[in-house]
């Protein structure tokens, strides 16, 4: 058993430096394990707390710190470093790369370091502003939550220096088991820290996560000869470490914008009722399963072609890449929104509903649910629009389109809340993400030369075609299950069953009007787990005879 176990990482990581959707299934198969794990979060959470004043508090409390981390590292330095530093790799340039990556690691942690000294120091008067409607010990938890927290950038701002020099070698495995480690820091909070710390608990399980998520990519980057050289160098800003910082200036501008609409949320939702920012941001957690199990791995993965492709003025090639992870997402993405929709509620009642989490909180959150989840669609091409962007080095287009969308999501919370509450919000939140997608979309498409409307979109309409009749197979499903139940779903294991009974219902429609309507993502998806996970030795013959269809 042992020897499977070993065979199979073996594999794992050799997958990882192949095709786009080998690494992307190497980052989503991390990524199962990750979601599975912030399931387990998620669920002690709210068991533990349940929707109320300790969960908006510590929700509000990650606004700062993550904040931090999203302006100067998460999207920034992806959109800027790894192009130059794949650049300079793909031109043979180890030593260039090396002196880059160091420089950016040390302007990172000295910005982050006094980033969040100040922070720290002004965590008072910056909840004051974020969360006005806090007051009291609600208020002072937060403010000690914060100050705890503004750990983690440091960490993970180093961890991202490491996460990109490992992306622009394909070497995904130890990347995309960060987040898992992550997970377990935040858990290990939850179950061993609160009970000794109390509510300091979940703030240092945060940072101890973040530790966690830096530590696992260490090995990995002294393997590339990479981590010696780091720290021993004097801060400098020239060539390079420049050119990275020109690059981040307009996607930093555009995280801020992203940034203002969570801050936003944030302000709003602490003038509703109790446990309102912890019912948006639980059901967010949910909506952005599938964005993270596919979107950003199929995201992530691509990025490397995108900006060779991009470099090398290959814009045939570019197109193509763009074009098939596009599909690929929309393959995974679109049925899962749609079962989102019609199974909302035994969705959160499963994910959730334990403990202090009772049925006024689940009806809260599913109606917050359904409402994200009409955009899963544009959330998820998002990421890879913005990155296909970022791979020809144009970061002010996607800042543009990103503060239309946080307009848009302005302008919508500002009229709809005092009638609709968080419902308001998710609805915004949505109307937004929608908005700024279409003129991704519509702008690349005029930058692109080698842009084919035909084959971009004919498959793509037969993949929401399927997804929206196994829709309406899964909602007639529910009544079905009901039949048959002969009873009320009052139980955890009915509520469970009738969610896994229409999903498999529902998702097995959807794979077979696939078949039907010749979806390729189908065919190849079939082809690559017979050849990649079962090694089938027919699907293995034909991925080698036929190496276009290997692609998957």
């Amino acid at each position: 058993m042992a020897g499977k176990g070993i065979s199979f990482m073996r594999r794992l990581s050799e997958t990882s430096s192949g095709t786009v959707s080998g690494a992307a299934f190497v980052i989503a198969a991390a990524g199962v394990a990750s979601r599975l794990l912030g399931f387990l979060r998620d669920r002690l959470l709210a068991g533990h707390f349940g929707a109320g004043d300790t969960l908006d508090a510590y929700y509000a409390a990650f606004r700062i710190p993550d904040t931090l981390y999203n302006l100067l590292v998460m999207g920034a330095l992806s959109a800027a470093f790894v192009p130059v530093f794949t650049e300079l790799v793909t031109k043979r340039k180890r030593a260039e790369a090396l002196s880059l990556a160091a420089g950016v690691l040390e302007w990172i942690l000295l910005l982050l370091g006094l980033l969040s000294l100040a922070a720290a120091l002004a965590a008072p008067a910056i909840v004051s502003v974020l969360a006005p409607g806090f007051s009291g010990e609600k208020r002072e938890m937060t403010v000690a939550l914060t100050r705890i927290m503004l750990l983690s950038p440091l960490f993970l701002g180093a961890s991202a220096v490491f996460g990109g020099m490992l992306l622009s070698f394909r070497d995904f495995v130890a990347y995309s088991f960060a987040p898992i480690l992550y997970n377990l820091g935040i858990i290990v909070g939850i179950t061993v820290l609160v009970p000794v710390f109390g509510m300091a608990g979940l703030a240092f399980g945060v940072a101890f996560g973040a530790l966690l998520h830096m530590s696992v990519q260490i090995p990995s980057v002294r393997k590339r000869g990479f981590f010696p050289a780091l720290f021993h160098r004097r801060l400098r800003f020239d060539g390079d470490v420049r050119r990275v910082a020109t690059l981040m200036i307009p996607r930093t501008l555009g995280i801020a914008a992203n940034q203002l609409s969570l801050f936003l949320t944030t302000f709003f939702a602490s003038w509703l009722a109790s446990g309102s920012l912890a019912i948006f941001t639980l059901a967010s957690n949910i909506a952005a399963i599938p964005i993270g199990l596919f979107a950003v791995s199929f995201s992530l993965a691509a990025f490397p072609n995108l900006s060779e492709s991009a470099s090398g003025k290959r814009d045939g090639e570019f197109f193509d890449t763009l074009s098939a992870t596009t599909k690929r997402i929309l393959f995974f993405v679109v049925p899962v929104s749609m079962l989102f929709i019609v199974f909302r509620a035994q969705v959160v009642r499963v994910v959730l509903g334990s403990g202090r989490f009772d049925w006024q909180d689940t009806i809260a959150t599913f109606g917050v649910l359904g409402l994200l989840s009409v955009s899963l669609f544009a959330q998820a091409l998002i990421p890879l629009f913005a990155r296909a962007f970022y791979a020809i080095q144009d970061t002010k287009t996607p800042l543009l389109f990103a503060v239309l969308g946080e307009a848009v999501y302005v302008a919508c919370v500002w009229l709809l809340l005092p009638s609709f509450g968080t419902d308001a919000l998710a609805f915004a939140f949505s109307l937004g993400s929608i908005v700024n997608f279409v003129f991704l979309l519509f702008a690349l498409r005029k930058r692109a030369t080698s842009w084919d409307d035909r084959r971009f979109f004919a498959e793509n309409a037969r993949i929401v075609g399927a997804a929206v009749i196994a829709g309406i197979v899964a909602q007639l499903s529910k009544s079905l299950f009901a039949f048959f139940a002969m009873s009320p779903l009052d139980t955890f294991v009915k509520v469970f069953l009738q969610l896994a009974f229409g999903s498999v219902l529902g998702l097995g429609t959807f794979l077979l009007l696939c078949h039907w309507f010749g979806v390729e993502e189908y065919r190849s998806l079939r082809r690559f787990i017979l050849a990649k996970v079962f090694r089938t030795p027919e699907a293995i013959s034909s991925v080698e005879g036929h190496p276009e269809k290997g692609e998957w």
